[in-house]
């Protein structure tokens, strides 16, 4: 193994910088993972342009990167569920580097079938919707409403939910053409948001009492609209704000409802859970082309390859990056 590692730098400028920094080596309970794939999402993006020094940034430098895919290189002391060349994928921070430290509760293995590349996009979204379920006090066989589901992690909320014995799943998409995309994915009943009323829909999917928990991706008047589409004493979970962060609600429907409405990051605890549930999560929400697409996922160490100079433009950043937007990287040994 060598002494040093290519990695990438934020905080000097519009592009990620590669600096060769020291090796890590892991502590107790830690892993040193060999990163063979890590995943662009929206929030490296707007730390970027939050550090960007000449666009009035704060010029604070730091290791970019959260979410990666790998072989174990080594494994500190006390680490007793992870082994040297196991392939791992997980959450951290720093992980834009070719080896990336973490503690060994943030990783997951990654089940046969799935490529680093595919693998790299998923642990952040696994951990968002299983996070989301854990806050708004799943129990199986609930009903759920599932917002914005034909987004990538939107169908990660769906295939989990229909995994852990979900009752019946509404889901929500603003076009008629995703309707088999959902179904294959576990929906039972999808509503067209533009050509249905949302609420009146899922009353009406559910003989008018609604649904137990809401996870809403959507946030503006969709947020709004989940409310009068929750029973009583049911929860609202939001998740992202594809639309916009305002709405206005009616806070009868959230009053009278005895409903609960909770704001959800993925849950660190959520790991363990998810250790036994991943395996039964379809490919389709890591189908390579719909997938990375959608999660801004970046290959960026598969088969040697680093972006050189990287814009935050979520434009640039939606497709898999081209060997001509890259430079060779030296193998670690």
């Amino acid at each position: 193994m060598t002494a040093t590692m290519t990695a990438l730098f934020g905080g000097t400028g519009p592009n990620w910088t590669p600096r060769q920094v020291p090796v890590p080596k892991p502590g107790p309970g830690q892993i040193m993972v060999r990163a063979h794939a890590v995943a662009l999402n929206n929030a490296d993006a707007a730390m970027l342009a939050a550090a960007d020094p000449t666009a009035g940034g704060s010029g604070k430098e730091y290791q970019a990167g959260y979410e990666l895919a790998g072989e174990i290189a080594v494994a500190g002391d006390g680490v007793d569920t992870a082994t040297v060349g196991q392939r791992v994928m997980g959450t951290t921070p720093a992980s834009f580097a070719q080896y990336v430290l973490t503690d060994h509760r943030h990783v997951l293995p990654i089940p046969d079938g799935l490529d680093f590349t595919e693998a790299c996009a998923l642990p952040t979204g696994l951990l968002t919707e299983h996070g989301a379920l854990t806050t708004g006090g799943y129990q199986p066989g609930q009903s759920l409403l599932i917002t914005g589901a034909t987004s990538s992690i939107g169908l990660i909320g769906v295939q989990i939910a229909r995994a852990l014995g979900a009752g019946p799943i509404v889901t929500t998409t603003r076009s008629a053409g995703k309707h088999d995309l959902l179904k294959q994915a576990g929906a039972d009943t999808i509503v067209v948001t533009s050509e249905q009323d949302l609420t009146q829909a899922v009353l009406d999917a559910t003989a008018g009492e609604g649904v137990d928990l809401a996870l809403d991706h959507v946030g503006g008047q969709t947020f709004a609209a989940c409310l009068p589409a929750t029973k009583g004493d049911g929860t609202v979970v939001n998740i992202g704000r594809l639309d916009t962060a305002a709405a206005t609600i009616d806070l009868d429907a959230l009053s009278y409802r005895h409903l609960r409405a909770a704001r959800c990051h993925g849950h660190a605890s959520s790991y363990t859970a998810l250790s036994g549930s991943v395996f039964t999560i379809s490919p389709l929400s890591v189908s390579r082309r719909r997938f990375r697409r959608a999660s801004f996922s970046a290959v960026c160490w598969s088969a040697g390859w680093y972006p050189a100079t990287r814009r935050a433009s979520t434009a640039r950043c939606a497709s898999h990056v081209p060997p001509r937007a890259c430079t060779t990287l030296p193998r670690a040994c």
